[in-house]
């Protein structure tokens, strides 16, 4: 156990977290929504640092990430343990484990104790160019995240989180100095997240600006799901906020496949997620790519905003073709029309 960052004593042996947007207010004994911090004679502690329950090598596209780095590898570890409880979650066996296995949050947390050297050790090793917290919500394991991400930028490693945004500015400003890429979910409305998620849709907005803000690479991902959050109204909203932050952000409109407790949902069609990309695009989002269900059109691949040339070229989580150019700062441009690719590249 590691004590616990960014929380408040409170009187009787209470404790407050400060690390996510729900701020728990946590008796002694007992532990956060998230199953994995607990307040111990009023003392915040994480259970789970170090405890990795998944350790994979990816391709940087699966995040999804499209302009960061493309065809690089990234290491990507995690916990158990969420602050949601989304019930179309594809990561249930990791994100649900405290909740689904022991409601009353005795149960040891599973996982096999790794170092951040190690990690980043791994990484080396592997290859990879950066390091992703993903997979769970990597909000709830912050502290390992940063000790992670400090010995990793040390070593020339990028830091990336996939993240569902449902934090605090406090623990946001914590990880800005530390992480270079982002991919926030920005699910549906506040009617979506309060049913689905168990949450609530401006501090993932609160998020996703503070990021943007902080010089952090941001790209956004919506997963349509059928009859909750793939109506014209819901997901031009999604899109103008984006837009609102920055035009250059990119979106990615993915299919839903019915899995945990949404079994009873069907596949996202390909043609709301082809509705889904015009809106974007029609909301001055200037890239917004499909995912997750096959297309030849092109829906994948990073195209030029201005001469529309295709640049880059996916199919699936593979890049087949790269044609941008750089500049001597650095910047990728068009190799037609000289417009700069916005991104890390």
């Amino acid at each position: 156990m590691k004590e616990a960052y960014l929380y408040k004593k409170l009187d009787d042996g209470k404790v407050e977290c400060m690390l996510c947007a729900h701020k728990c207010v946590i008796a002694d004994g007992r532990r956060g929504l998230c199953g994995v911090r607990e307040n111990l004679q009023g003392t915040l502690y994480s259970l789970v640092y170090g405890k990795l329950a998944t350790a994979h090598i990816d391709p940087i596209e699966k995040k999804p990430l499209y302009h960061f780095h493309p065809a690089s590898t990234t290491f990507s570890i995690a916990t158990v343990g969420c602050n949601f409880r989304c019930l179309h979650c594809q990561n249930a066996d990791l994100s649900q484990y405290p909740k689904r296995f022991n409601e009353e949050f005795t149960i040891t947390v599973t996982g096999d104790y790794t170092s951040p050297s190690d990690v980043v050790n791994s990484a080396l090793k592997s290859a990879c160019r950066s390091i992703s917290y993903t997979y769970s919500e990597p909000t709830i394991f912050l502290e390992f995240a940063l000790d992670c991400a400090r010995l990793a930028r040390e070593n020339g490693l990028k830091n990336v989180f996939v993240s569902n945004g449902f934090m605090t500015p406090q623990s946001a400003q914590e990880l800005i100095p530390y992480l270079d890429a982002n991919n926030i979910d920005l699910k549906g409305d506040d009617d979506f997240y309060r049913k689905v998620c168990g949450g609530r849709v401006a501090p993932v907005k609160d998020t996703i600006r503070q990021m943007a803000d902080g010089g952090v690479w941001v790209e956004v991902t919506t997963l349509v799901i059928p009859g909750h959050n793939d109506s014209e109204p819901v997901l031009r909203a999604i899109a103008e906020f984006i837009a609102s932050v920055s035009p250059s952000i990119p979106w990615h409109v993915t299919g839903f496949y019915p899995t945990y407790k949404m079994m009873d949902r069907p596949w996202t069609p390909a043609k709301t997620l082809t509705m889904a990309r015009q809106i974007g695009l029609d909301a001055g989002l200037k890239y917004v790519y499909q995912g997750n269900v096959y297309d030849d059109k092109g829906a994948e691949d990073t195209s030029c905003p201005s001469c529309k040339i295709t640049l880059i070229k996916r199919q699936g989580f593979s890049v087949s073709n790269n044609i941008l150019q750089k500049d001597e700062h650095g910047n990728a441009l068009c190799p037609v029309c000289s417009t700069k690719i916005e991104g890390v590249w």
